[in-house]
C-alpha cells in the first residue's frame, strides 16, 4: 500500500466563524474540508458562545498550504476569538487528490 505524507490542519473555533474559515481555507489552497460540531472546555473552562458548542474544521493539505493556513489564522483570529489550530502529519491513500 502506497501512502503520501501530507498535513492535517485542525481548527476549533466559535461557530460564528465557520463561513469565514471555509472561505479562508479555499483561498489559501485547501481543496476540501470536514466540519464537525463539538463541545468541551478550554483553559478558562468556558466557551465564547452561550450554547457551549464549537466547530472543528479539518483539512488535509500539502506542507506549504498548511504553513499558509497557520500563518493566516494566527494573524486573523487568535487575538480576538476563541480559536485554536494545530497541524499533524498524516499519510493518505490517493495523495493526488491533495495536489
Amino acid at each position: 500500500m502506497h501512502t503520501v505524507p501530507l498535513k492535517m490542519v485542525v481548527i476549533v473555533a466559535e461557530p460564528v466563524l465557520e463561513s469565514r474559515i471555509v472561505a479562508d481555507l479555499r483561498q489559501l489552497g485547501a481543496r476540501g474540508f470536514s466540519i464537525l460540531e463539538g463541545r468541551g472546555a478550554g483553559t478558562r473552562n468556558a466557551h465564547a458562545t452561550d450554547e457551549g458548542e464549537n466547530v472543528r474544521v479539518e483539512t488535509i493539505v500539502t506542507a506549504d498550504v498548511a504553513d499558509r493556513i497557520m500563518a493566516h489564522v494566527a494573524a486573523a483570529y487568535f487575538e480576538h476569538y476563541s480559536f485554536i489550530a494545530w497541524v499533524a502529519d498524516v499519510a493518505v491513500l490517493r495523495g493526488a487528490k491533495y495536489e
